[in-house]
């Protein structure tokens, strides 16, 4: 997998030949962070190194960073599925949001 997480962030990894430089940014974030190096290892410490300073700029001027998941995120559905899925969330005695989360739980996680 080409990224590297540290404190919640995800970074890309990108390698340009021509320059022969690693680079990379912050991923999922509404803020532009990127970060580079002429090596992996130094790639790594420019990530966290850029993590830790976008916490740092945004402590200082009063701001909540961006975080990359906030846990909420909009779906649109055929209409019938919508449909289905509310049935069943009802059926459980369970709301659409639980009964989605419950589903993708299990999908992904068991």
């Amino acid at each position: 997998m080409n990224s590297l997480t540290y404190k919640e962030y995800i970074g890309s990894v990108s390698f340009a030949a021509e320059d022969e430089i690693f680079y990379g940014k912050i991923e999922h974030i509404n803020d532009l962070i990127t970060f580079e190096s002429d090596n992996a290892h130094g790639l790594k410490r420019a990530f966290e190194e850029a993590v830790e300073d976008y916490i740092a700029f945004c402590s200082a001027k009063g701001i909540t960073p961006n975080k990359p998941f906030k846990g909420s995120f909009n779906v649109r559905l055929n209409p019938l599925l919508h449909k289905l899925a509310y049935q069943k969330a009802i059926e459980k005695g369970i709301t659409l949001n639980k009964f989605i989360e419950n589903t993708l739980e299990k999908a992904l996680i068991e």
